[in-house]
């Protein structure tokens, strides 16, 4: 299977998506109708196990929408029980050291890329593949690789960080990192500024694509000129909220 996401990165190319924390396929399906290019199923700040998670992944997949599940951690358990029922990639928080990226990489890997352990399930289609060895190649050729920035101890060793082979995508996250700069929820503050743009800088280096969570269409405008690629918009909840909150007020004032 050719992951269109990981494509469109190598191309260049902008690609947005959306938080997915609300544990409700139909949710995933609205916004692959709406055309998002791909989807953040999060198990971190959302209820979803592997068996809740992989039918959202089905129906992310049924309206052309490619499904990323942010994980709760970096165990190799973790990662291959996510990839095994069929996610595209793996988004992956508190990865602060290259070590740390290493050992990510090789749990989402097969050999001779990594160790991940081997089984034919819903990722290999149940067993009908040409062979296993070609799955083994195509699983490690389109699993994407996307792992978050998002405190001062990553950040400092992030060009490390994003020179490891098999890391796809740098993603910052910029209110866990304005915590750990002591400044929770300033996001523009200057020190954030210079963070921000030094995680971007880092990325490029390593020539790799840069993400960046975004709470507005201006917001996401904005990031794209600074230089990010992957933009993930907001969340499933806070899109609907934000739109109750807008009826309610419109019709009761």
């Amino acid at each position: 299977m050719i992951n269109q996401l990981k494509r469109k990165l190598a191309e260049g190319r902008v690609v947005l998506g959306t938080f997915i924390t609300l544990n409700c396929p139909d949710l995933v399906e609205i916004a692959g109708l709406a055309g998002f290019d791909y989807c953040i199923i999060d198990t971190e700040h959302g209820p979803g196990n592997p068996e809740s998670i992989q039918h959202m992944i089905r129906a992310a997949e049924l309206r052309g929408m490619v499904p990323i599940v942010r994980v709760t951690d970096t165990a190799a358990t973790t990662i291959l029980r996510t990839l095994d029922v069929g996610a595209a990639g793996i988004q992956v928080p508190q990865v602060n050291s290259p070590e740390t990226a290493e050992n990510v990489v090789r749990s989402a890997k097969y050999f001779p890329k990594g160790d991940r352990g081997a089984c034919l399930t819903r990722s290999s289609r149940y067993g009908f593949v040409p062979g296993v060895a070609e799955y083994f190649e195509e699983a490690n050729r389109e699993t994407l690789v996307i792992l978050h920035c998002e405190n001062r101890q990553g950040l400092e060793c992030l060009d490390g960080i994003a020179a490891v082979d098999g890391v796809d995508v740098v993603f910052v996250g910029p209110y866990d990192l304005s915590q750990s700069f002591g400044i929770p929820g300033q996001i523009y503050h200057p020190v954030m500024v210079d963070a921000v743009a030094r995680a971007l800088a880092a990325a490029k280096r390593a020539g790799k694509p840069a993400g960046i969570f975004v709470g507005s269409v201006e917001e996401a405008k904005a990031r794209i000129e600074q230089g990010f690629s992957y933009i993930a918009y907001s969340t499933d909840s806070l899109v609907f909220a934000e739109v109750c909150r807008n009826i309610v007020g419109g019709i009761k004032g």
